[in-house]
């Protein structure tokens, strides 16, 4: 008889599978899921007993789009994720990251992803301590810190660029065939140290912190394919990209990365978006699946957007001239100024200057604009915008939005639902969701500090999409199992998102019934004195990690089991 560490009984087990949900107890011992079910074979007369009566027990769930990249080195609690549920991370998305960095391109490569990310230079001059040279140097870094969650990683391909090109590949120039050469060995090399695969990003929103488009922009169809060809070279992996939807139609788009994965064999996963139908990603998806190809869409459940403040990194007012004058201020004194009749009128008056940054002409998107409240409405009706609050008041949106962002004493926030959120709704989204196709991802986790929670979408999908919603809801095995085990599957971690013999335990007890989701808030908590936002949830009884106890009802534990994670891993024998 098989001794147990700890018995979870009591509960309503979905796990991950898609089947339905059964009463049934979960058996852990030595991080792994010993027993389901029947625990007849159990001994667990010494092991700790979790009365799970009344709530869900579901695997941890799996976010492969973050950028903890920093927040890694720097801190032991990659949060907000792992208070939503999440108990597996990966890292170097977008093709941005701190490794390989010879020590003269340090500065460089801060200022990309300050730029990318929202990640102010300060925070991570104070955060870093640049312990490494090559990615391996730099997995090692990461192993070497206990984390609440486990960490997997991409070899991100803006450092790589530069690393091997200096300033020609800061300046974006065709890599020679040299070049390539070195590329492939350095991919290779990153493969065997750890790496799930390469990320990398075609996006001309992706900028430096100076306005320039950032290393990887524009890299040719050949550098792409040596990126994967190198991976198969190396027994495999996955190359994840942001396309540039937004300057070119999305099949030439799709056409390239198609013919990436043609000619290496090598799985694509792309940040998606739903345009004005899911027509636009579900046809040419189901098109490359049945010519064999692997590409997966990553879509977000929730609007694609920014939170706009006066404690945020933007608000409408940002880009204007006399804004200047109060932007550096504390926010109390500058929602005192704010509130001088004269400053309010220069304000209102002009014009916003975004040539630097494309991407904030979006904060003057009053159409697509709302409040945020306690308990956030990420699907709100249409009429509840600035815009439509304006017009039935019959002032300009910009007189309306100036007055909104000084309540709660300038500490308001507004949602811009940029993407996702066609018709004042998320019904073409719905119709993507659970497409085979397609994972749930892009929390950006650790990354846009000031700009955006999306870490939090884990809430998100069982309040909203499970309990909550008017229509289309999803069952809730449905629901864990995009969460979970579909997720874990994209990136070749099949060892977890699965509740069955022999997978990893990470597990959480859920009481669907109280979840909630709050408000975005302003913490200081980062190297420097940096602040972020960050957003709490209830409901979450329980997160176990490797079979520890890292998280009861949201309050963290001492238990620190997250690990680095090396390269994909293969299912338990057991469930071969």
């Amino acid at each position: 008889m098989e001794k147990a560490d700890i018995v979870i009984r009591g509960g309503t087990l979905v796990d991950g599978s898609g089947t339905a949900p059964r009463r049934a107890d979960v058996a852990i011992a030595n991080g792994l899921i010993l027993a389901v079910g029947d625990l007849s074979g159990v001994d667990g007369a010494n092991a700790e007993q979790i009365d799970a009566t009344g709530c869900h027990v579901t695997p941890g769930f799996v976010d492969i789009h973050t950028h903890y990249d920093g927040q890694a080195i720097w801190a032991e609690r990659l949060q907000p994720s792992s208070v939503h549920g999440v108990t597996t991370v990966v890292v170097g998305n977008c093709g941005v990251g701190f490794a390989p960095c010879r020590s003269e391109d340090q500065d460089r490569l801060i200022a990309v992803m300050e730029g990318v990310e929202d990640i102010p230079g300060a925070v991570m001059a104070d955060g870093l301590d640049w312990n490494w040279e090559s990615f391996g140097e730099y997995l090692d870094a990461v192993d070497g810190r206990d984390h609440d969650i486990d960490v997997a990683a991409y070899l991100p391909h803006s450092p790589l660029r530069v690393f091997v090109m200096g300033e020609r590949g800061v300046r974006r120039e065709p890599a020679t065939a040299e070049d390539l050469a070195q590329m492939r060995v350095l991919v290779v090399q990153a493969m065997q140290a750890g790496a799930l695969g390469c990320a990398t990003s075609r996006l001309s929103y992706h900028r430096t912190s100076e306005g320039e488009l950032i290393p990887s922009y524009g890299a040719e169809r050949e550098e792409l394919c040596v990126l994967a060809d190198a991976m198969a070279q190396a027994g495999g992996g996955l190359l994840q990209v942001v396309p540039d939807f937004g300057a070119g139609d999305v099949e030439s788009e799709l056409s390239l990365l198609a013919d990436v994965a043609r000619r290496t064999g090598v799985p694509v996963t792309f940040t998606g978006t739903t345009g004005a139908s899911s027509s636009i990603l579900r046809d040419p998806l189901d098109r490359y699946a049945s010519e064999g190809l692997n590409l997966s869409g990553q879509i977000f459940p929730r609007p694609i957007g920014m939170v706009m403040g006066l404690d945020l990194s933007w608000n409408p007012f940002s880009f204007c001239p006399s804004y200047g004058e109060v932007a550096d201020l504390p926010l109390a004194d500058r929602v005192a100024r704010m509130r001088d009749p004269d400053l309010r009128a220069r304000l209102l008056a002009e014009q916003p200057d975004h040539s630097r940054f494309p991407l904030a002409r979006q904060t003057r998107n009053f159409e697509r604009t709302f409040p945020i409240a306690q308990t956030p409405d990420y699907e709100p009706s249409a009429d509840q915008s600035i815009a439509a609050q304006a017009a039935r008041a019959g002032i300009s949106p910009e007189a309306l939005v100036y007055d909104a962002l000084l309540e709660l004493d300038g500490q308001a926030m507004l949602l811009v639902a940029m993407g996702n959120y066609q018709d004042g709704s998320l019904d073409t989204l719905a119709e993507l969701i659970g497409h085979p196709r397609t994972v749930l991802g892009l929390g950006d986790g650790g990354a846009h500090y000031g700009l955006i929670c999306d870490a939090s979408y884990p809430s998100t999908i069982l309040s909203h999409w499970v309990r909550d919603r008017a229509h289309g809801r999803l069952p809730i095995e449905q629901a864990v199992r995009e969460l979970a085990r579909k997720p874990a599957e994209v990136v070749g971690l099949l060892d977890r998102g699965l509740l069955a013999p022999g997978y990893k335990a990470d597990v959480n007890i859920i009481d669907l019934s109280a979840v909630r989701l709050f408000a975005p808030e302003v913490v200081r908590d980062l190297p420097a004195g940096g602040r972020r936002l960050l957003q709490r949830a209830q409901g979450y009884r329980a997160t176990l990690v490797a079979g520890q106890v890292t998280y009861r009802d949201g309050n963290a534990t001492d238990r620190l089991p997250g690990r680095l994670v090396r390269g994909r891993q293969q299912a338990p024998r057991q469930a071969a």
